[in-house]
């Protein structure tokens, strides 16, 4: 980061205060939510690991602020660690996305819970997506029954293999 870059408001909240101060302030200075996002894309740390860590928590169901951002979160994604990935998977779940971005993030999660050497975190996060787009496309039951095969659990923690299989009866 280059010397002239001027620490924003929204920067500074993200590295001194606590998460509920955050939030508090992110409600209070709306004009700041695009910037959060644009933060959350970047690779601007460590205020990109943040930002979209907060954003999640002060976003509504489907939030008509992060819409238009949709193709970049989906773009980015792969480029980044395992817990700004799962931020920002976080940040699509609420989200109702087009079919072809719904495709994409399938095979996305996928690929991410196929990968056992991942971060248990960003796994359950990839598997719970994948889970919300079964319950609108039935047919990915079946792949997503495949994909719990012992080998895929076996580096899951018992109390998120529980709820695995809790979100695998919610399909049938």
């Amino acid at each position: 980061m280059s010397d002239n870059h001027h620490i924003t408001s929204l920067e500074h909240i993200l590295t001194n205060s606590w998460k509920a101060d955050m939030i508090s302030y992110l409600a209070a200075h709306p004009e700041d939510f695009n910037e959060a996002v644009e933060l959350a894309v970047s690779d601007r740390q460590p205020y990109a690991w943040r930002a979209a860590w907060l954003l999640w928590s002060c976003m509504e169901k489907n939030d008509a602020r992060v819409h238009k951002y949709i193709p970049a979160i989906i773009d980015c994604i792969t480029s980044k660690t395992d817990d700004h990935q799962r931020e920002l998977i976080k940040i699509l779940q609420p989200m109702d996305l087009t079919e072809e971005y719904e495709s994409f993030m399938f095979d996305l999660c996928t690929s991410i819970w196929e990968k056992i050497n991942k971060k248990p975190s960003i796994r359950f996060t990839a598997f719970r997506f994948m889970i919300k787009l079964a319950k609108n496309h039935p047919d990915l039951s079946n792949e997503i029954t495949l994909l719990t095969q012992d080998h895929y659990l076996d580096s899951i923690s018992p109390a998120a293999r529980k709820s695995i299989f809790r979100m695998l009866k919610e399909l049938e």
